[in-house]
């Protein structure tokens, strides 16, 4: 496939990238540094996500089978970057007529209200006690702005015409790909509470051939 990789570099998305080319995928990698993969096979974007070039984000999605983004707020000051960058590069594919996209958001978003979800359930119905009374309270006050801004994002998502997949892990490890995880639409996996960043590039690029995965949030863990 021509794949589009956005935040290239992050956490997710390296993966992404990384699985993409072992795949034999044809990749173009969006970055705000293109020297970090000078090395790599792919052809290369620069683009600063917090304040997209519309033109550079057409010339990035122009003829892509798919989109996948691992774009997010890597600090509080960054926090926003999600939601604009999103937009901004939805606003690209409708241009350039790409429709399919999966990106990355976070477990504890489904009970974050916006916009788009004025009055999202209080727990999300896959969490079990501890949690919905002690580990998803911390994180939602720990990252509060962040996922404030991944909600704005998965409304920008809802909004569009376009075949769109979130998906939602709980905390994110460095570790190995495994390819065995478990997966629960539109709720958190019970008792998750971990997923690699590997795994988690894994369902993105395993959901593209999934067609009832359009439209749908996908909650993983392992």
């Amino acid at each position: 496939m021509r794949l589009t990789v956005v935040a290239a570099t992050g956490g997710v998305g390296s993966q992404i990238l990384a699985q993409a080319v072992a795949a034999g995928h044809e990749v173009t990698a969006v970055v705000r540094s293109p020297a970090k993969l000078a090395d790599l096979p792919v052809r290369v974007v620069a683009s600063d996500l917090a304040a997209a070039d519309p033109a550079a984000l057409r010339s990035a999605v122009l003829g892509a089978d798919a989109v996948l983004s691992g774009l997010g707020a890597r600090t509080a000051a960054e926090a926003g970057v999600a939601s604009r960058g999103t937009r901004a590069l939805l606003e690209a594919m409708q241009a350039a007529g790409v429709r399919r996209i999966v990106v990355v958001s976070a477990a504890s978003v489904g009970t974050v209200p916006s916009p788009g979800r004025p009055n999202p359930p209080r727990h999300n119905p896959g969490d079990g006690f501890f949690m919905r009374h002690l580990a998803a309270p911390l994180a939602k006050a720990a990252f509060r702005r962040h996922y404030a801004d991944l909600a704005l994002m998965e409304d920008a998502l809802r909004e569009s015409d376009l075949d769109w997949t979130v998906a939602r892990p709980p905390r994110l490890l460095n570790t190995r790909l495994t390819g065995t995880y478990r997966t629960a639409y539109e709720q958190n996996v019970r008792a998750g509470m971990f997923i690699s960043r590997a795994d988690v590039a894994h369902l993105m690029l395993d959901v593209l051939g999934r067609p009832e995965t359009i439209h749908r949030v996908i909650g993983i863990a392992n």
